[in-house]
């Protein structure tokens, strides 16, 4: 990649805001800011709903999830939180990046951090995350395209004016991984802040060969221009390396239990690295009691590497595997400007809170893929005999082989992104009891993919409209009944934007539309129910027989989804959560990861003012591994996690999680047929943390 390129958007980033702050340098009153964990979407950030609105009065279901609770559960990963979120469960993923099914939705791409898209493929750290926020259902109004079954974002910790503290976290497992975390904020001047977060990883698990290493630095600083206007400044450094883990075959329709200890791969081919550099800018201005500006500037690049072989096929009477493989490098650069206005103002009885905004993207994209190419068959596959470890020297047929990925170019193309947004939105409090919610966005998306290797380009432009509205009913303060529907789009050229061919340039994106109604209702100050039905489907566009346009219906899941979550009292905190899906593919048969249920609960109980302990259970129903194919399965699996803290003194603690304590075999996902990914048997971490 240019570095200097990286220079002028780094330079962008800083002279933007610099003349932002300054033409909005004015004399106002502040804005009384809502900040609180867990109840309220973040407001003093560029955060998921962008105007601080309670969860009780959002028409939709959403989960937040907090430091304190990754903290108490041991939460290592994205994956880790979508276990004990209602709706939602992982994928596979390859192996080398976070992937969440969203209401039956996969998505490798619908991540974003404050608020801003993040959709380069990788395993996301949570050293530097205030809060997670899981928001079900189409999100184009507030994050364009995508979103079609939901998002995630993080909310990355920023530094705090007037304060000084800092903390380390260091960690142990079983398996032989560490990790430490190190957050330190301080006082630089009589108006700034800075605050640092750094993590270090070595990765260990139950797997043969399985090893990585992970660096994490993100230096933030905060500037109070004035009484009405501060300045956020981020840097982020990311450098991941690890194995990667395709998983196990099945037979018969389920994995095949046997080959549970057998890696399908080899340490020094089955590889994924990452390097990344994120600069973030956000700059936030009052302009009155009821009317503030947030504008923010992220500037990108990602280099990463992933190279694996996987099993493409088995057979058990005579126990011999078929090895698949590909090298996949890409690059990628993002610049991404937004803009928000946020305006409280009365006609007649009712209060408005506007919001308007802007988006700009420019992302370029660079992709290569090799798939593997053997000596003996001098294609991209090859059989060998079943054992641990895999001797891919010599193949089934008692021949010696050997594999390269630079032979055998499939495909290498660069693609051009630009994407222009303008959204409104209208929250609306009709009267003490009635609130509305009504808005939409317009999204102008072009893309240029260049197929290098054929010599071809296509492009497409796609200007799409997705609306939203809420109607909430609220019978009292503490209980709300909503009803709502929303709207998304994913272009033709998928998530990662690697190809674009002439035939899918020539269709209209798919359209995702959302209808759900749901309760929410504040128990008690810190205890809380969410409950939801939904009905989403997917509408494809199509060629008929004659080559004219068409639409099918694809993809339908309905559900329902229940959270519980809370302080019962001072002692006992409990996290609940339910669901139960339905789905039907475009040819009327059942679709893959949609387990029939998911059931979550996790507990806390402190006995004294030094010492508590908690207890977690995740059960998943069955779910198919393939589109309409219900022969094929991944079996239904229960498993339990143990926590037990102990404060040794007002700034030191220890703690310890044991996973899957009943040392269940499960199978947690499948990317495909031949790849279901092995759960960890039983392990214990043991953290201790230090405040200061």
């Amino acid at each position: 990649m240019s570095h200097s390129k990286t220079n002028l958007r780094t330079i962008i980033v800083f002279f933007s805001i610099a003349i932002s702050s300054f033409a909005l340098a004015e004399e106002s009153n502040e804005v009384e800011e809502i900040v609180v964990k867990g109840n309220v979407l973040y407001s003093d950030q560029v955060q998921a709903l962008k105007t601080p609105v309670p969860i009780l009065d959002v028409p939709q279901t959403l989960s937040i999830v907090t430091d304190e609770d990754i903290r108490k559960q041991g939460i290592r990963e994205i994956g880790d939180i979508v276990r004990y979120t209602p709706g939602v469960n992982t994928s596979q993923g390859e192996g080398h990046r976070d992937a969440v099914v969203f209401r039956g939705v996969r998505s490798t791409a619908d991540f974003y951090q404050d608020g801003v898209r993040d959709d380069v493929q990788y395993y996301r750290s949570l050293y530097n995350v205030e809060q997670v926020e899981i928001l079900r259902g189409p999100n184009a109004l507030l994050f364009g395209r995508g979103g079609t079954g939901g998002i995630i974002n993080r909310v990355t910790k920023k530094a705090v004016l007037g304060e000084q503290f800092g903390s380390f976290d260091f960690g142990v497992d079983d398996f032989g991984s560490t990790d430490l975390a190190l957050d330190y904020n301080v006082q630089s001047a009589e108006n700034s802040a800075l605050r640092i977060n750094l993590h270090v990883d070595a990765l260990e698990n139950h797997r043969d060969f399985y090893d990585g290493d992970r660096v994490g630095l993100n230096p933030t600083l905060r500037v109070a221009l004035s009484d009405n206007t501060t300045l956020d400044l981020s840097y982020e450094y990311a450098d991941h390396e690890r194995m990667i883990d395709r998983g196990i075959p099945t037979a018969n329709g389920v994995p095949v239990e046997a080959l549970d200890n057998i890696v399908f791969g080899t340490s020094d081919i089955n590889l994924t690295t990452l390097e990344a550099d994120i600069f973030r800018g956000s700059l936030t201005h009052n302009f009155s009691e009821t009317s503030k500006g947030i504008f923010s500037v992220t500037s990108s690049e990602f280099e990463k590497l992933y190279q694996n072989l996987y099993a493409s096929g088995y057979n058990l009477a005579t126990n011999v595997v078929t090895l698949d493989g590909y090298r996949d490098p890409t690059e990628r650069e993002n610049l991404i400007i937004s803009g928000n206005l946020i305006n409280e103002f009365q006609t007649g009885s009712a209060t408005h809170t506007l919001l308007i905004g802007a988006e700009l993207i420019d992302t370029d994209n660079k992709n290569h893929r090799y798939d593997s190419y053997w000596s003996t068959t001098m294609k991209d596959k090859e059989s060998f005999n079943t054992t641990r470890p895999l001797n891919i020297a010599v193949n089934s047929a008692g021949v010696s082989t050997n594999v390269n990925f630079n032979t055998k170019l499939k495909s290498k193309t660069t693609s051009d992104i630009e994407v222009t947004s303008i959204y409104i939105q209208d929250q609306i409090d009709v009267n003490d009891n009635l609130k509305l919610m009504l808005g939409g966005r317009l999204d102008q998306f072009d893309i240029t993919v260049d197929d290098i290797k054929a010599g071809t380009s296509q492009s497409r432009d796609d200007d799409e409209f997705s609306p939203r509205a809420g109607v909430i009913f609220k019978p009292q303060d503490n209980v709300s009944l909503y009803l709502s529907y929303s709207e998304s789009f994913l272009p033709r050229s998928g998530e990662q934007f690697k190809k674009l061919s002439a035939s899918s340039a020539a269709l209209d994106p798919d359209v995702y539309e959302n209808s759900e109604i749901g309760v929410n209702w504040d128990i008690t100050n810190d205890l809380s129910l969410r409950a939801s039905y939904f009905d989403s489907e997917q509408t494809v566009a199509t060629r008929d027989e004659s080559g004219e346009a068409a639409e099918i219906v694809g993809l339908q899941v309905d559900g329902i989804e229940l959270e519980i979550k809370g302080q019962v009292n001072d002692q006992l905190y409990v996290q609940f959560g339910y669901s139960d899906m339905d789905g039907k593919t475009s040819s009327g048969g059942e679709p893959r990861e949609i387990p029939d249920h998911t059931i979550s609960l996790w507990t806390t109980y402190q006995v004294n003012d030094k010492f508590g302990y908690g207890l977690g259970v995740t059960r998943q129903g069955e779910s198919n591994i393939s589109n309409n194919k219900p022969g094929l399965v991944l079996p239904d699996y229960t498993r339990v996690d143990f926590a037990a803290f102990y404060e040794i003194s007002e700034d030191l603690s220890i703690q310890l999680n044991i996973e899957n304590l009943t040392d269940e075999l499960y199978f947690p996902h499948s990317h495909s047929t031949h790849q279901a990914s092995v759960g960890e048997p039983v392990n214990a971490r043991v953290s201790i943390r230090r405040s200061f």
